[in-house]
């Protein structure tokens, strides 16, 4: 009786360790999409900013989302279920993505090896903005920068935006535009993580959808950001 050779220990280890980091990086892309999603809420909602002094029965339109979104019931829930978490694991597992990847631009500079760097760079470009835009709202870098929801959330947002002109016309600009890249490419990216475009015509058409939601991601965002101007 034929009794099949035991798996070397090294290769078991290997095995096991391939599976994990699998597992990983598929949480990390499904993380992404949820952030992702988020996103985009946020910079729509963020756009009606655009509306400025106009009202329904007094109260400004961007104020009349905000108030939609803190009535939802469990709202503290959802957010720490639908977006801190997954913004936190896609952060951390993102960073060690970041520092053990090695691009090869150099030898390779291809559009694909660009788009990977890009995605790196974007990624800590967004870790920076997304901990200064947090604190800041929070109140926690001076009351002119602090976000006030409750009745006030035009008049908080808007002084927010026009608190100094570095706010205005560097850390937003370059934020918004990073954020939207990493959005795009990542959606871009996770199509063909979960098998969702095999052929190369799909790859492409994908693609151009994926530049379609970062024009109109950065559009939004854009929109939010110089309303303050107005």
């Amino acid at each position: 009786m034929s009794t099949a050779a035991p798996v070397p220990a090294a290769e078991a280890i290997s095995a096991d360790a391939n599976i994990r980091h699998f597992l990983l990086r598929r949480l990390h892309s499904l993380t992404g999409i949820i952030f992702g999603g988020y996103i985009v809420i946020h910079l729509l909602v963020n756009a009606s900013l655009i509306e400025g002094a106009r009202t329904d029965g007094g109260v400004t339109v961007f104020q009349i989302q905000v108030d939609k979104i803190h009535s939802l019931p469990f709202l503290e829930v959802i957010e720490t279920v639908a977006i801190y978490l997954p913004i936190l694991f896609h952060t951390i597992y993102g960073i060690w993505i970041t520092i053990s990847g090695k691009p090869n631009v150099a030898n390779y500079p291809f559009a694909k090896n660009w788009f990977y760097v890009l995605q790196r760079v974007s990624a800590m470009i967004l870790v920076a903005f997304i901990l200064f835009h947090v604190l800041a709202m929070k109140g926690l870098l001076g009351d002119v920068l602090k976000f006030e929801p409750v009745a006030k959330a035009t008049e908080s947002t808007l002084r927010h935006l026009r608190a100094a002109w570095w706010v205005t016309w560097v850390v937003y600009p370059v934020g918004i535009l990073a954020a939207c890249y990493h959005l795009a490419n990542g959606f871009w990216t996770a199509g063909i993580t979960w098998g969702l475009t095999v052929s190369k015509s799909a790859i492409k058409r994908w693609g151009l959808a994926c530049a379609g939601l970062f024009l109109l991601t950065l559009g939004c965002g854009l929109t939010a950001l110089f309303s303050a101007l107005l």
